[in-house]
């Protein structure tokens, strides 16, 4: 149990900030992935919420990286280093590049290059899943299974999501082309 004079170790912040990512995956996947779960509200509200869980997952990654960063006192200017650390350095890259983009103003600035820009979490998932993996490869705490396995059925998840709107997609195009030729 956690009190108030433990403090939280590296780990164990990106562990929250990995759950906190997760949350701000899951609802559109779930919403096209199982549909009946719209009834239930949960999308919606995580939704609701998204930008703001996705900000604090920046922080948590934000304090994940500082205290590893400080605990084994790394010099990203040496390029074996940097190499060693790569995809978390591109994970948290694109997490400030998100939270930084996520408010009001730069989607209205931004417009449709918004919704492609947010993209890029979806290539940050893998690049998580990679640096769990290979940097926790090992030396697993209790919570290196735990983190695994919520990161990759996420992927899977999403995977999924993208191949039923995939179909959909295709099954919409048949459907243009049958009333053209009508």
């Amino acid at each position: 149990m956690l009190t108030m004079d433990m403090p939280l170790s590296a780990n164990t912040l990106g562990f929250i900030s990995l759950i906190a990512y997760v949350i701000t995956l899951i609802p559109t996947s779930i919403k096209i992935v199982f549909p009946h779960t719209k009834e239930t509200g949960i999308p919606q509200f995580l939704l609701k919420y998204r930008r703001f869980i996705g900000i604090i997952a920046f922080f948590f990654a934000f304090g994940h990286t500082f205290l590893l960063v400080r605990k084994r006192n790394l010099d990203f200017l040496d390029l074996k280093t940097f190499w060693i650390y790569i995809q978390g350095i591109t994970t948290l890259t694109i997490f400030t590049i998100l939270a930084l983009t996520s408010n009001n103003w730069s989607i209205k600035k931004l417009k449709k290059n918004w919704k492609k820009l947010h993209q890029l979490t979806y290539f940050a998932m893998f690049l998580l899943t990679w640096h769990i993996w290979d940097k926790m490869l090992g030396h697993w705490t209790y919570l290196t299974p735990i983190g695994i396995s919520i990161i990759t059925g996420t992927a899977v998840l999403s995977f999924i999501r993208i191949w039923i709107q995939f179909q959909d997609g295709i099954t919409k195009n048949k459907r243009k082309v049958r009333k053209l030729n009508n």
